[in-house]
């Protein structure tokens, strides 16, 4: 295993993106941060192939009499078995012990932070239309592990639907002891903002650094090590969907997240008789089961159902390069479908370091009402959208039809300064989990002391400069109503 320290410790947070550690040819091209210590396989909805002791697959068929060393054959089914071969999801697993070899399941005490019920009818959700936004958590002082950090912020629908989403933050500073999780209702993008995770999989390991994201599916068994201590971020859950690329339309074949730079695990097998708790989730409900034996005991898989990392360093960058903005669309790294064919479920989008070259257009962002609900996070850096302080661990909430934009101040710079092609976001990555559904927010968040209100007043000087101009107004609409030319 390679180290997992870099002399360096904000090396990419510091890069522009990650074509710069190519050294412009001059260095062999590599696909993973000098501190990964894991090895991958390259491409997003392949059907991939991995053994961990080689000739252990079977060759053309998928369940023979007899496995080779003895391994039990198990196949994970994640769509229906009629789905059009396209969007049919499914994994062949080669293993020392099948899943079902456990002592039965219990049911665990509630997690008060965690919600599933986002409905109105749900006493634990609130409504609001106000501009809310919540400080960074602070890592707790007790011992805390990943599955016991999960705190749910906002979201909509229900698990039991098929249909909806979860937004959670996560705050943990211990590692899983001989404790694998199980999200049975759907599945997590997680990013982590502080501290590295170290992920064990059913089908390898994978290593997700401050800048990195990681999507594991429902169904799918992890167990979460903290190699770099306290770990703090954020989390997107979606329900009766999973994320995929968006279509790319005039765009073409290239550019945004391309699919060669997601990365999956190879096969790493572990062997180990002592006892085991695996957690479900299950419609938002915690349960247990106990087994003898190592979840991660499989020697070998094959299949398009495997959970996938993706560094957003490599995300490429799209914009206006005459006037004005294009829509936060061009931001997007990945989208989960919902019933609406014209609205996704959710999106997953990215603000990252880009030139910033448009003429004669107001920069910020432009003040602004959309059908969409909006909750923003930043991983590290300074994000110059906001107009508050926003520091990394932060989240802010905007819901659908809700007006918001910058200060005075900044609006006034950016009428009245032409500002030049520059480089923007340097040392920044920001991002928005934004949905077609309403949010609703939960007990958890509505009542933390790290809460507040986006300040009404802040917009309050926003100057009528219209009526500075009264007279010439008059004098347009007195021609006008004597049908005189107007230059």
């Amino acid at each position: 295993m390679a180290s997992t320290s870099l002399s360096d410790p904000l090396e990419y947070q510091k890069i522009f993106h990650w074509a710069q550690t190519q050294k412009d040819g001059t260095v062999p091209s590599f696909n993973t941060r000098r501190n990964d210590p894991y090895e991958y396989q390259p491409g997003f909805g392949n059907a991939f192939v991995s053994e961990a002791v080689p000739g252990t697959i079977p060759q053309g068929q998928n369940s023979p009499r007899k496995v080779r060393f003895g391994l039990y054959a198990e196949q994970i089914t994640a769509s229906a078995f009629v789905a059009p071969r396209h969007c049919n999801k499914r994994t062949w697993l080669y293993r020392v012990r099948p899943a079902v070899a456990h002592q039965g399941f219990t049911e665990l005490p509630d997690n008060k932070d965690t919600e599933s019920n986002f409905l109105p009818l749900n006493p634990r959700i609130h409504v609001s239309p106000t501009q809310l936004a919540w400080h960074p958590l602070n890592i707790p002082s007790e011992e805390v592990d990943f599955v016991a950090g999960l705190k749910t912020l906002a979201g909509s629908g229900d698990p039991t639907l098929r249909e909806g989403l979860a937004t959670h933050v996560y705050v943990a500073n211990a590692s899983m002891k001989q404790k694998a999780f199980v999200n049975s209702d759907g599945e997590f993008l997680i990013m982590p903002q502080q501290g590295a995770l170290d992920i064990q999989t059913e089908f390898g390991r994978l290593f997700v650094q401050p800048g990195e994201i990681v999507v594991i599916q429902r169904g799918l068994r992890f167990r979460v090590e903290l190699p770099d201590g306290p770990s703090r971020g954020y989390m997107l859950e979606v329900w009766g969907s999973s994320f995929e690329l968006p279509d790319l339309g005039p765009l073409g074949a290239n550019g945004l997240a391309n699919a060669r730079d997601f990365l999956t695990p190879v096969a790493h097998y572990e062997i180990d008789p002592s006892p085991w708790e695996i957690v479900y989730k299950l419609g938002g409900k915690f349960f247990k089961s106990t087994q003898n034996h190592s979840p991660f005991d499989v020697v070998a898989w094959h299949g398009n159902y495997i959970p996938y990392k993706y560094d957003l360093t490599k995300f490429v960058n799209v914009g206006s390069i005459s006037v004005d903005h294009i829509d936060p669309s061009i931001f997007c790294v990945l989208t989960a479908k919902s019933r609406d064919p014209a609205a996704p479920l959710a999106d997953f989008l990215i603000f990252s370091p880009r030139w910033d070259v448009a003429s004669h257009t107001y920069r910020p962002p432009y003040y602004h009402r959309n059908a969409a609900s909006e909750l923003m996070g930043l991983i590290y850096g300074e994000y110059g959208g906001r107009s508050d302080a926003f520091k990394p661990g932060s989240v802010s909430f905007e819901c659908g039809m809700v007006p918001h934009g910058v200060a005075y101040e900044e609006f006034k710079a950016a009428s009245e300064n032409p500002p030049p092609a520059a480089q923007i976001s340097h040392g920044s990555i920001a991002f928005m989990f934004e949905s077609s559904r309403p949010f609703t927010i939960t007990d958890f968040a509505w009542n933390s002391e790290h809460k507040h209100e986006h300040e009404p007043k802040m917009w309050d000087n926003l100057v009528d400069h219209f009526s500075e101009h009264a007279k010439e107004v008059e004098e347009i609409l007195a021609k006008k109503a004597k049908g005189l030319a107007i230059r």
